[in-house]
């Protein structure tokens, strides 16, 4: 009857299927909706915005509840969803409203057309925020201060000058296109690694499996229509906002990206719900398949769907700092605090010393010339740019790697990592499962020798081979995809877990599967699932003369520690029929899982029973019945073995990681002995002897000593040995057997569940470690979702991808590349600001403390001292971003992020008082040669000359003393230009010397670094060598000599830090090795 009443539905006119007119829907009269789409007659404009993004990759967290004092956009959503009746319709009227019947699903020309009116399910992405981002770029960081400068030099060109100072006046327009430099190229790197972020993630799959013209096929989620039928199973995130029509009778549903409520929502098609929002047999988009499978109808898509319409109400959300954004924010307050603090100390200085002694030596305009030029010496203009696109230049190089980084500092968070906890099924393995065994308590074979038995009995004797090759038919949840279902066997796409499809593949390649299936109607099914362990399946059993038999025939298979304890029979394949399940029995078939487990292979026990239930069938009462009565008195039917052979590359991963200084485990859910076993195959568990158990643990726990334990980052305070933990191991753990546990060096931990999973996470984290989990399962997600790092495979289940902050789009390995990647960062990072920091900051500081304290004249003045940060110290600095490793950095233990900071004490020693004194003397000296020798001014008499230095100061006129400054300053600014080459060269390598390291050979080939210093060097020739520049900035053109000096003491400078790496290599416990960066 309801076939017909949807096919009949299928006869609509198709001209109403296309009514678009936007008017409310009345919930008295379900003939008032519009056919196929009348919670589309609220069509919203947002619907078809340009600015979109996959639903599977926009996390929401939203309280959808009622208030008080209700804001308007909410309260408007929540009485649109309160006037639908989508919940409260029944199925035939549904099919008919969306023409459609449940087994056929859409026509594809329909469901074209309905993506054409309603736009493609996909929601509107929140509208950048220009204004805010606008002002960040010009007021953030260093720029907030800059403008303080601005305002300084504007004052003194006008109007504390008479007559006006074109000089400051040039001066405040420099620092405001220094300002709109790195503002504008901050924004175009925030466009740039945005587009290239976004470009990855189009990479990611979202997709979802229909039924359209009776076919059942993926297809993407964008090209989703309301009136499709989407089958639901777990691990699955809901792609729109679907009807139930069937489910297994256990499905569930976590709401929690939508109410912050971590409690998961049963599903089911008889509870209607009060509203459309509560409904039970509504599924939300966005939310999490956890349990069970369902099939619905698609009644809303889009900007249409709940989270599509409150989305709109959460693009305030603000973004929390990531560990390098809160480590760059941290050198920059340190830099302006100094700033602050030089700059008032020239301020009182002025105010209580040089205003009342030297009245005509520093006027206002000078002060504050000489504060602006404090201000400008001290702080490294040109970092935040090489930041910038150091963080840029990470999103290309993950690009290449395949590897999916939710946010960017989640690379440098992998370089700190100690312990890796990974699922074994999909991420250590291949998920490729196959059957190679089966057997039963008395008899085993390989799945070849099963297969010949089967075909061969063609006078049907041996039953027990018989009912096992059944229920392995019956008791699966896979299927073959519709679309690939003319292929070979093996080639085809299957729809369901691994296990399941390796089941499926094994069980059509022989025997009559299909017949099978046709003859038996399911009517209860509770999938797989990590807590239980087991999948069961129930059908309705008939005698042939119709009449009842004795119950329902229930499948049930999955673990058989779980399983075995239940049984109270078996089907003996010797003498084909059930026998009691004795302990000789019991014991036969644990010996031979035992030795399938030590080769590797999952092993399933499937058994069976009748069973005839109090409950009537899809009743509330009916799934709870099952779970409390069902699943006893079972029949031991037979074992399956399946092979899942690890990743080519799992091996290598383990290995690699071990040499990295990171502990690698296996955190599984599969039994002890095959989790050992693989194991031992990639390298996991090298130990020879046999691994440690619960009971090494507690004799350890009673040796340890009181109080605190050393920290387990050092390989010393280690156990150097394996462990293998179950989950029924887990439970009994205390505190002080954690502190052991974490301490061992190998560990696999089988048979656990999502929540044990979630404790080991904690364990670890609470005893310093930074712990990164890998996995592909909806078991997965909350460990994932609590890890310092996060990784899912992008084979994996919805769930995991979006619990986890990095996806893998390649191979396994490729979280090498990415441990890599962080720690070259971080490193490269510090090198920049090494570089920037002896010129940019301590060479050009003294000039003006010189000037202010000692009464020389200032040997560098602020235009140069701009020139010097944002332009000829920019380009070298940028070139050693595109450093390579200096060695290996995989041999270095993983960095402490509590004490390792980007900018620390070694780093402020380096680049102050070792390169930077080495600079600053001798820039000074190059200033006082200068002078000696051109101006005949001896070093004595420029110290402490104040107002001296003027008109007939050494016979000189004001103008020729003028000159001789300007000279002189151009004299130090070429010097420092110059010198920063050496420092260039040397502060590429920590340790290593530039002959075992230079930047020709292939190893570490770099030519930006000749392109940067040859950008710099023409830069000092433009400076100080063009009339116009030199008459409105003071600079002048400089003797050839001066440009040629700098260069051997150049060479000194990179000498001098060859002399500190041959130390610290030869002596790497010595005092100069304990102070080097």
């Amino acid at each position: 009857m309801m076939s017909q009443q949807c096919q009949m539905g299928a006869e609509l006119d198709n001209a109403s299927l296309e009514l678009g007119e936007e008017k409310p829907v009345q919930k008295t009269r379900f003939e008032d909706l519009r056919p196929v789409s009348q919670g589309l007659a609220y069509h919203d404009s947002g619907a078809n915005q340009d600015h979109s993004i996959p639903i599977g990759f926009r996390t929401l967290s939203i309280q959808v509840t009622e208030s008080l004092h209700p804001t308007k956009g909410k309260d408007d959503v929540v009485n649109f969803f309160e006037n639908l009746t989508y919940h409260t319709d029944d199925v035939e009227r549904l099919c008919k409203l969306f023409g459609i019947t449940p087994e056929r699903g859409l026509d594809k020309a329909v469901a074209a057309r309905n993506i054409q009116r309603d736009g493609k399910n996909t929601i509107a992405q929140a509208k950048p925020r220009y204004i805010w981002k606008l002002l960040g770029y010009l007021f953030g960081g260093f720029c907030s201060i800059l403008w303080v400068g601005v305002i300084i030099f504007f004052i003194c060109w006008r109007p504390l000058s008479d007559p006006p100072s074109p000089t400051n006046l040039a001066l405040a327009i420099v620092v405001i296109l220094v300002i709109l430099s790195q503002a504008a190229f901050s924004g175009f790197q925030d466009w740039s690694t945005g587009r290239i972020m976004n470009s990855i993630l189009d990479l990611l799959p979202s997709e979802c499996v229909v039924i359209r013209e009776g076919q059942t096929s993926r297809i993407p989620v964008s090209e989703l229509a309301t009136g499709d039928v989407v089958m639901l199973s777990v691990g699955n995130k809901v792609p729109a906002d679907i009807r139930l029509i069937e489910t297994s009778g256990d499905v569930r549903f976590d709401r929690a990206v939508l109410t912050g409520e971590a409690e998961e929502v049963e599903g089911n098609t008889e509870d209607l719900g009060e509203t459309f929002l509560e409904a039970p047999n509504i599924a939300l988009m966005g939310t999490h398949v956890t349990n069970g499978h369902a099939k619905g109808i698609v009644v809303l898509t889009g900007a249409r769907t709940v989270m599509g319409r409150i989305s709109k109400l959460t693009n305030n959300t603000k973004v929390k700092p990531t560990l390098i954004q809160q480590e760059i924010t941290r050198f920059i307050r340190l830099i302006i605090c100094f700033t602050v603090i030089l700059a008032l100390s020239i301020l009182i200085v002025w105010l209580a010393w040089l205003h009342r002694d030297h009245p005509t030596y520093m006027n206002v305009v000078s002060m504050l010339n000489n504060v602006m030029g404090c201000v400008v010496a001290f702080i490294p203009e040109g970092m935040p740019i090489a930041v910038t696109l150091t963080l840029s230049l990470v999103a290309r190089r993950m690009k290449s790697i395949a590897v999916l980084p939710k946010s960017l500092a989640t690379v440098e968070t992998l370089g700190c990592v100690t312990v890796i906890c990974s699922d074994k099924t999909g991420t250590l393995t291949q998920n490729k499962m196959t059957v190679i065994s089966a057997g039963f308590v008395d008899e085993t074979y390989t799945a070849q020798q099963f297969q010949e038995i089967l075909d061969e009995d063609k006078s049907s004797e041996r039953v027990a081979i018989r009912q096992l090759h059944q229920a392995a038919v019956l008791c699966n949840g896979a299927t073959f995809d519709g679309a690939t279902a003319d292929l070979p066997l093996a080639d085809r796409q299957v729809n369901g877990d691994a296990t399941d499809g390796a089941v499926l593949r094994f069980t059509e390649s022989f025997g009559n599967a299909p017949a099978i299936r046709e003859s038996n109607s399911q009517i209860f099914q509770v999938p797989f699932n990590s807590r239980n362990k087991w999948m069961l399946t129930m059908y309705a059993d008939y005698t042939p003369d119709t009449e009842p038999s004795e119950g329902n025939l229930m499948f049930i298979k999955g673990a058989p520690d779980i399983l075995l304890p239940k049984c109270t029979s078996y089907w003996s394949a010797v003498t084909n029929d059930i026998q009691p399940f004795n302990s000789e029995a019991k014991a036969k078939l644990v010996k031979t899982q035992e030795a399938w487990s030590r080769s590797g292979q999952r092993v399933i026990l499937v058994c069976m029973r009748q069973y005839a239930p109090s409950a009537a069938v899809g009743s509330n009462d009916f799934g709870p019945e099952i779970m409390r009565s069902g699943v006893e008195n079972l029949i031991v039917v037979g074992l399956l073995g399946l092979m899942d052979p690890p990743r080519a590359e799992s091996a290598t991963t383990v290995s690699e990681c071990r040499r990295a200084g990171v502990r690698f485990f296996m955190v599984t859910g599969d039994f002890g002995l095959t989790a050992a076993a693989i194991g031992r195959q990639i390298g996991i568990i090298t130990t020879h002897a046999e691994p440690d158990s619960f009971l090494d643990v507690v004799k350890q726990t009673s040796e340890l000593p009181e109080g605190p334990l050393p920290t387990c980052r050092d390989a010393k305070n280690r156990i150097q040995r394996s462990l293998v933990l179950e989950g029924k191991d887990l439970v009994q753990l205390t505190e002080r057997h954690w502190d052991v546990v974490t301490r061992y060096e190998e560990i696999v931990f089988a048979r656990t569940t999502p929540e044990q999973k979630l404790s080991i996470v904690n364990a670890l984290q609470t005893r310093d470690n930074v712990v990164a989990v890998t996995g592909d399962g909806v078991n997965d997600a909350p460990a994932l979702k609590a890890a310092d790092v996060g990784v899912a495979v992008v084979s994996g289940s919805d769930v995991a991808i979006e619990a986890s902050d990095l996806v893998l789009m390649g191979s396994f390995d490729s979280i090498i590349g990415g441990i890599r990647l962080g720690r070259l960062v971080f490193q490269n990072l510090q090198k920049v600001i090494a570089y920037l920091l002896p010129a940019g900051s301590w060479s050009e500081i003294w000039p003006v403390l010189l000037n202010v304290y000692f009464g020389v004249p200032l040997p560098l003045s602020s235009f140069l001292m701009i020139i010097i940060c944002c332009f000829t110290d920019l380009s070298p600095c940028l070139s050693l971003i595109m450093e390579k490793e200096e060695f290996d950095l995989l041999t270095l233990p993983p960095r402490n992020h509590k004490k390792d900071h980007l900018i620390n004490l070694k780093i402020y020693g380096q680049a102050y008082f070792f390169i930077g004194v080495m600079e600053t003397f001798t820039a000074h000296s190059m200033f006082f040669l200068y002078m000696w020798k051109y101006a005949h001014i001896p070093v004595r008499d420029l110290f402490f000359a104040f107002e001296k230095y003027s008109d007939g100061f050494y016979g000189h006129t004001a103008e020729e003393l003028a000159h001789f400054n300007a000279v002189g300053q151009s004299v130090y600014f070429v010097t420092v230009v110059i010198l920063q080459w050496g420092n260039l060269l040397s502060v590429r390598n920590k340790r290593l010397s530039i002959l075992q390291a230079d930047p020709i050979r292939p190893k570490r080939r770099n030519p930006w670094l000749v392109v940067g210093a040859l950008i710099a060097f023409v830069i000092a020739i433009f400076v100080t060598e063009v009339p116009g520049i030199q008459k409105l900035f003071g600079t002048a053109s400089v003797p050839l000599e001066f440009w040629l000096i700098p260069l051997p003491l150049a060479l000194g400078i990179l000498c001098m830090d060859e002399i500190r790496k041959l130390a610290v290599r030869t002596f790497p416990k010595g005092p100069i090795a304990k102070i080097s960066w």
